[in-house]
């Protein structure tokens, strides 16, 4: 099989796989405990924090350890609405954010809070215009992705952060479970987003992994409690070996980009042209999104039916998106989208990563030619 599902997780890295091992047989003892074991897991966990922070180009002491991207996801929505409610009721999400953004700042509606969406062009780009309409001085949070997970499109970060600042005292979050490890990711000071979640099986690290990163001290209120653990934020327990094999798979994601992004974007402009010489595909994605995500449409066929002859022919990918893929209905994105009705159920989503080659992108493409022209009587010219 080939594996090309990288957007819904990845295959641990082994590096990775022998740093948890590593520090699983050697550093067990609880980081809270007072002797001296205890105190090694600390000062091990200590350094994780310490080289992420310099990652992301943060304070050590801002960097909040998770068990992924929904956790950290509903920790900065959750946390900093209810800790900052004095300063308004108002958030704003884009109309594409993942489950997790939208179904969190929904629960915060029985609490009093006003959502409202930010539309997307048809590249799934957020209407800046829309921002500026929609943003109010009692707005409290806003929360955009960096890169959408379904079909790649990049927010403009930086250009979103000084219409949030300069119109609001709103706390403003991005979702750079996507984008970490494919495109540059880290605080720019005042000029950038207040919060960052990672996600680290999604860049060859372990599930169950994440965080939550600031880029200074805020007010915000915690979601679980208990001990106290993460420095006030997080109580149960801290998985000392994840977080370090954390640590490794994020040092080695950003080792690699220079390689990567540029193969990853000859594969995905290759992609788009092959694509477009069928009628019957709609390319969804753009040669100006994510280097990583490719995405397109077969018309009249449901996503599930592509995904299933692909994988016959052994190449696995998935629907627009695997947090959704089990249900028949049409995705959010799409929707947001608008594309042509006839398109709307045959989103697949090809996502690339760690291991393919130049022969497995040719072979697809064999594939895929052959299954279209079972299924829908097309031929092209490879």
């Amino acid at each position: 099989m080939i594996y090309l599902d990288h957007s819904a997780t990845t295959k641990p890295d082994s590096a990775v796989m022998q740093t948890f091992i590593q520090a699983n047989e050697r550093y067990y003892a609880n980081p809270a405990s007072l002797h001296q074991m205890g105190t090694e897991a600390n000062t091990l966990l200590m350094k994780a924090r310490e080289q992420i922070a310099q990652i992301l180009k943060t304070e050590p002491e801002h960097i909040i350890f998770t068990s992924g991207g929904t956790e950290s996801n509903n920790f900065a929505i959750k946390g900093f609405a209810r800790a900052n409610q004095h300063r308004g009721k108002h958030i704003l999400i884009s109309a594409i954010e993942h489950p997790s953004v939208i179904e969190s700042a929904r629960h915060l509606t029985n609490e009093g809070f006003e959502l409202e969406f930010i539309d997307v062009d048809k590249n799934g780009s957020v209407k800046l215009s829309d921002l500026q309409s929609k943003i109010r001085k009692d707005t409290v949070l806003v929360s955009i992705m960096h890169v959408n997970n379904e079909m790649g499109a990049i927010q403009p970060i930086l250009e979103m952060a000084k219409i949030i600042r300069s119109n609001s005292r709103a706390f403003f979050h991005v979702d750079a479970v996507q984008s970490f490890g494919k495109l540059p990711v880290q605080f720019q000071g005042d000029n950038g987003p207040d919060a960052l979640t990672i996600s680290g099986h999604k860049i060859n690290g372990l599930k169950g992994t994440g965080l939550l990163a600031f880029s200074k001290r805020i007010k915000i209120q915690p979601i679980q409690h208990g001990g106290g653990q993460e420095l006030g934020y997080r109580s149960g327990t801290v998985a000392v070996p994840q977080n370090v094999a954390l640590a490794k798979a994020m040092r080695l994601a950003v080792e690699q980009m220079a390689e990567n992004t540029p193969k990853f974007e000859k594969w995905r402009e290759d992609l788009h042209a092959f694509f477009n010489k069928f009628y019957h595909v709609h390319v969804i994605s753009n040669n100006g999104g994510a280097p990583h995500i490719i995405s397109c449409s077969v018309r009249g066929l449901k996503g599930e039916v592509v995904v299933n002859a692909l994988q016959s022919e052994g190449f696995i990918v998935s629907t627009s998106s695997a947090c959704s893929s089990k249900d028949s209905s049409i995705s959010h994105v799409i929707e947001a989208l608008q594309i042509e009705e006839s398109f709307e159920k045959g989103v697949i989503r090809i996502s690339l990563g760690n291991g393919l080659t130049n022969s497995d992108i040719e072979q697809f493409k064999v594939v895929f030619a052959k299954m279209m022209k079972q299924l829908k009587g097309e031929t092209i010219q490879l």
